[in-house]
């Protein structure tokens, strides 16, 4: 296959003429239950699900961000019926995280505002690429640890153990706020011309933290191809599947004027 390249076609087609365990990682949040229009296309979400299981290498991992509509007074639970059907094919839960927005899309008046969405790490196996991002800042950076610690030995006694430094910084947890919507998603005008626009700084810590540089990234939704221009700017190749030929114009149009390709 052609890569760093999207593929105007339903995914399916596209994965059909992948090998086996041929994609590192997969980012992607699908067109999920009917919350917005995507020029009216729907997917065959099981089949895809299985597929994806195939072409994902031992160790890979699949970021899928999805949330849920409200119908008939209550929420679907979509969300967690496709993270339950990802395990049957065969994926492990890695991590069940939330991306939470600086504002809620669709506003309530029977229930609380609804600013959240789920991105579940799947893995392959265990994940072979894990960069988890260091970027939470430590209150007591600089010092040591308190008091004095120790450990008790099996006769009762106790052992000091030296103090430790704290870093300024350790690992993030696994709520990720990050402002979305124009102006916050991206710079790229263009790209808002598609519905939904897939935050570019989510899009690159997930890439970051779950593969390395030359793997390869799958994004079966490609969208407004946000998840192409950010490996592209992280040494990533990529392969995209997007079936609307106006969402595959967009992403021509950002990627040019992002980074002068397809002259």
């Amino acid at each position: 296959m052609e890569l760093n390249k999207t593929y105007n076609e339903n995914c399916l087609d596209t994965m059909s003429r992948m090998p086996d365990k041929f994609i590192d990682l997969v980012v992607t949040s699908p067109p999920y239950d009917g919350l917005r229009k995507y020029n009216g296309y729907s997917f065959d979400f099981e089949s895809i699900a299985k597929e994806l299981f195939r072409v994902t290498k031992k160790g890979g991992v699949v970021v899928w961000i999805v949330g849920d509509a409200v119908v008939d007074g209550s929420e679907t639970g979509t969300s967690f019926r496709q993270a339950l059907f990802f395990m049957e094919c065969g994926f492990n839960l890695h991590d069940t995280m939330i991306y939470k927005k600086h504002s809620s899309s669709f506003p309530e008046t029977t229930r609380y505002y609804q600013v959240f969405e789920y991105m579940f790490i799947f893995s392959n196996g265990k994940p072979k690429s894990i960069n988890l991002i260091s970027d939470k800042i430590n209150k007591w950076a600089g010092g040591s640890s308190f008091g004095i610690s120790s450990c008790r030995n099996k006769d009762g006694t106790l052992t000091k153990k030296e103090k430790i430094n704290i870093k300024e910084f350790s690992v993030r947890e696994n709520v990720w706020e990050i402002s979305n919507g124009y102006g916050f998603s991206t710079k790229d005008d263009v790209a808002f011309e598609h519905p939904a626009i897939f935050p570019e700084k989510l899009a690159k810590d997930h890439i970051l933290s779950w593969s390395n540089e030359d793997d390869l990234v799958y994004d079966p939704f490609m969208g407004s191809g946000t998840t192409a221009k950010i490996c592209e700017l992280n040494n990533r190749k990529w392969i995209g599947s997007e079936i609307s030929k106006e969402y595959c114009d967009i992403i021509e149009k950002r990627m040019y004027n992002a980074l002068g390709m397809f002259q």
